[in-house]
């Protein structure tokens, strides 16, 4: 089964507008908006999965999954 995590997009960069600075976890991570260029900008809330942003989510739902997530791990696993 594969997870994806709501992240904050927090900057866009990258020659093409492709990639962004997202805020998951409380860790900040450059990941490929490809998928959602377009259909985001900065403060918007999306769902990344492996280094990729598969779509965006409503910043009630993110919170509301972010919080789920908190119960069943409740301290990030350090990379």
């Amino acid at each position: 089964m594969c997870i994806a995590i709501p992240g904050q997009l927090l900057a866009i960069s990258g020659p093409d507008q492709l990639f962004a600075e997202v805020e998951l976890l409380g860790t900040r991570r450059t990941v490929n908006i490809a998928l959602v260029a377009g259909s985001v900008g900065v403060g918007d809330w999306i769902l990344v999965h492996a280094g990729s942003a598969i779509g965006p989510i409503d910043a009630a739902e993110a919170r509301e999954v972010l919080a789920l997530l908190a119960q069943i791990a409740p301290e990030p696993v350090a990379h």
